[in-house]
């Protein structure tokens, strides 16, 4: 088990616990397709009476899917029961700062003020603070697929490119907040630290030059 690994994806996935009801489900696009699953799974078990599928082709999905995320995601939900006329597609979105935005645009008409954001378990806390900034009208809560960092990586998702990926989103954290696009978040010492080791590691595939 790699230790700081664990440390950056406990960190990213802790989130408050969610409100009975939310207006609305936003599932954010990624290259998993069990975030769409958990995004159903939300839905069915009466969190919310609409779902958001949002997401276009992003770094990851451009190589791997044939079809925007936000479409896929439709797909998925409604084989495992969610109404069609339940669900708004938005399949532009290249980044998590325009699954807000642009779901935003698709959504203008209508009262909301609490949504639940469905995505990866590292995704949360950093969905959180960009739904914060990008969409302050609506007090967010994020909900991660319920896997620990041992249980997530599959087949096709190996736990190389997983810690890859939170080691960038991690990193966003902070970058993004001094670009506007997020509010802030505490990141505590000892995540730093091992945000840093991993790094040092070869982790950076994904880590922005500052």
């Amino acid at each position: 088990m790699n230790e700081n690994a664990c440390i950056i994806y406990d960190f990213l996935s802790n989130t408050p616990q969610l409100p009975e009801h939310a207006d609305f489900i936003l599932a954010a696009g990624a290259h998993d397709l069990r975030v769409a699953d958990h995004a159903a799974n939300l839905f069915l078990q009466g969190y919310a009476p609409l779902l958001v599928v949002s997401g276009g082709l992003g770094k990851v999905t451009a190589k791997l899917f044939q079809k925007p995320e936000g479409e896929l995601f439709a797909e998925r939900c409604i084989a495992l029961g969610v109404p069609e006329n339940a669900i708004v597609i938005e399949n532009r979105s290249t980044n998590t700062g325009e699954n807000f935005t642009f779901s935003r645009e698709l959504l203008l008409n209508r009262k909301l003020k609490t949504g639940i954001i469905a995505c990866k378990p590292y995704m949360a806390k950093r969905a959180w603070a960009t739904g914060t900034k990008q969409w302050p009208e609506i007090s967010w809560y994020a909900s991660g697929i319920p896997l620990s960092f041992e249980e997530y990586p599959t087949e096709t998702i190996s736990r190389e490119d997983t810690i890859q990926l939170m080691v960038g989103d991690l990193q966003r954290m902070w970058i993004y907040e001094r670009k506007g696009f997020q509010v802030h978040v505490d990141v505590p010492d000892h995540v730093i630290r091992a945000w840093e080791s991993l790094v040092e590691e070869g982790y950076n595939r994904y880590v922005i030059a500052e």
